[in-house]
């Protein structure tokens, strides 16, 4: 894209070149259908092996723990819906205030068929409540999911601190980690995490395409009923392209993860070096470690879809928020979470740069919404 500045990373990213390349073989010779028997189809048995230890390494996961999926959406649905078949007792369902719709939504539609869900508030610093999910769970919790990195305010939560308490109480412990994973380091054993949903368009790889991490004797049901793939966990046919795209993406934001977490935190502080000499009157959502390159921003008696339209016409991509959500046009739930005040909601918007902008382009979006929010 000549003179655009694409600066909506969080929304999905760029399919890296090695991926792409990694992935053409798959789409137009080696074709065959991994689940037959015969010689043409054993290269893609082997490159859908290779991909999943390969993805395994970059979480620290078991190969058999890796479950190919079409994304975030599906992962998240999975574990939720998951409930109908495995919480028959009808246990408590404990998430936050602040998660992404997949999750928001899954659990709406359980709540509507009897199933009790606790939305957990979330702090101004845009950080779950710990000591209220202290208070609400018990025994009779049978799932927490608690999104690893919020997408909209980038802020990480303490998975490893919500993890010990869920399983102190006998709850499993999902994270939607879409946000996190290929951005940050993530070790599942260490974090003793039970599930975790990933998608491969928001580390460089291709869209349609992610996993979720099941641990070894977690109990799940097939959310997709048919073959026998995916250890017969996840039946259809694989997208065996997508799934080496999408290993080749992951192994090498993981292999590149501490040069661009330097790179991005760069242009973040030329973003803010240039955007702070204007004085102009805004507030930073989300305290504390953020995911790498995530700016949100709320500005005084604006609106968020004007300034990004602005921006638009000036040549850089923006967002008000969540992509998923983007036809809403109402203030964002997670804004609400956190209490931004009411004279600012409405002016909030997302710039999310990765390891692909420079520090040039950094200092030219401040600029431009600086002339933006002058208008």
């Amino acid at each position: 894209m000549k003179n655009v500045i694409y600066a909506d990373n969080a929304a999905t990213t760029k399919l890296d070149n090695d991926a792409f390349e990694a992935m053409k073989p798959y789409l137009l010779n080696n074709y065959g259908n991994a689940s037959q028997p015969y010689s043409f189809s054993r290269s893609v048995k082997k490159a859908i092996k290779e991909a999943r230890e390969t993805i395994a390494r970059c979480i620290s996961a078991e190969p058999e723990e890796i479950f190919f999926t079409s994304g975030g959406t599906e992962s998240n649905n999975w574990v939720i819906k998951d409930n109908i078949f495995s919480n028959i007792n009808h246990k408590t369902i404990i998430t936050s205030e602040f998660e992404h719709h997949t999750i928001i939504r899954a659990c709406e539609s359980i709540e509507n068929i009897g199933y009790p869900v606790v939305y957990l508030p979330i702090t101004k610093s845009g950080i779950v409540d710990i000591e209220m999910y202290k208070k609400i769970i018990t025994n009779n919790t049978y799932l927490t999911s608690i999104m690893f990195a919020n997408n909209e305010i980038g802020t990480i939560q303490p998975i490893k601190e919500l993890c010990k308490i869920a399983h102190e109480n006998g709850s499993l412990f999902h994270t939607d980690a879409v946000q996190a994973v290929g951005h940050i380091d993530i070790d599942v054993k260490n974090l003793d995490i039970d599930m975790l949903s990933a998608s491969a368009h928001k580390f460089n790889g291709p869209k349609g395409i992610g996993f979720l991490y099941i641990k070894k004797g977690t109990s799940i049901h097939s959310l997709m009923s048919g073959g026998m793939q995916e250890f017969g966990y996840r039946a259809g046919t694989e997208n065996v392209a997508s799934i080496v795209g999408m290993a080749v993406a992951l192994k090498k934001n993981v292999d590149l993860l501490e040069n661009s977490i330097l790179h991005i935190n760069r242009c973040v502080d030329a973003f803010f070096d240039e955007f702070n000499k204007y004085n102009i009157d805004y507030v930073i959502n989300g305290k504390g470690d953020k995911i790498p390159g995530n700016i949100n921003l709320s500005f005084k008696n604006k609106t968020g879809e004007g300034i990004m339209h602005l921006m638009d016409l000036k040549g850089v991509l923006i967002s008000t928020g969540s992509a998923c959500d983007s036809v809403n046009t109402r203030v964002s739930h997670v804004i609400k979470a956190i209490n931004v005040p009411d004279e600012y909601q409405e002016g909030t918007i997302r710039i999310s740069l990765n390891k692909d902008n420079t520090e040039e382009e950094a200092r030219a979006i401040a600029k431009k919404l600086k002339d933006a929010i002058s208008l």
